[in-house]
């Protein structure tokens, strides 16, 4: 175990070092480090999904894959909220000198809280929209990397905490499958209130 942890501080650090060189890509990373910029992306593209498909029939399914989103979300948010509880990990700018972008967390950096809510969402809408979950992904995948190289998470943290992710996304929709007709009748007063 000792190596592999070893290894995850040499990633950050190696990463880490490329602060300061330019300006336009700390400028960049900056952007993307933070709490807000991939986060609202991610709200705005699923709420563009919300509203799209060439048809009603792409149009619900394209509904039910947010709503899977939303759910997922806060679902990989509670999971890691639980998890926090019972283990810690002390963040990488902790334990070696690091250049950092943004402020400095002091929460359990495992597993990745970003990178599960992340890949929560890209994950839901892939199981109903591949071509629209590209986006998510890319966006989840970019954040997890930048937090990274800003030296406030280990590779593992957000490699667990997408795979957390992505698992509480399956559990989801299979969810929402087998409890038909709800998600149905959600999406019937959504359309009631004009807002689908």
């Amino acid at each position: 175990m000792e190596p592999l942890l070893q290894l995850d501080g040499n990633i950050v650090s190696w990463l880490n070092q490329g602060i300061g060189r330019s300006l336009i890509l700390d400028r960049a990373a900056y952007v993307l480090v933070s709490d807000y910029f991939v986060p609202l992306a991610m709200c705005f593209w699923t709420l563009a999904l919300w509203f799209s498909g060439p048809n009603p029939l792409e149009r619900q399914r394209n509904q039910r894959a947010v709503l899977a989103a939303a759910i997922s979300l806060g679902l990989a948010n509670l999971a890691i909220l639980v998890l926090n509880q019972y283990l810690f990990r002390a963040r990488p700018f902790t334990l070696y000198e690091l250049s950092n972008l943004l402020y400095l967390p002091t929460d359990s950096s495992f597993p990745s809280n970003p990178a599960a809510i992340a890949f929560a969402m890209a994950a839901a809408v892939w199981l109903s929209n591949r071509r629209a979950a590209l986006m998510l992904f890319g966006l989840a995948g970019l954040w997890g990397l930048v937090r990274i190289y800003s030296g406030l998470f280990y590779p593992s943290d957000v490699l667990a905490g997408g795979l957390i992710g992505v698992g509480v996304a399956y559990l989801v929709v299979m969810g929402m499958r087998r409890i038909e007709p709800v998600p149905t009748w959600v999406l019937a007063g959504a359309r009631f209130l004009h807002l689908a």
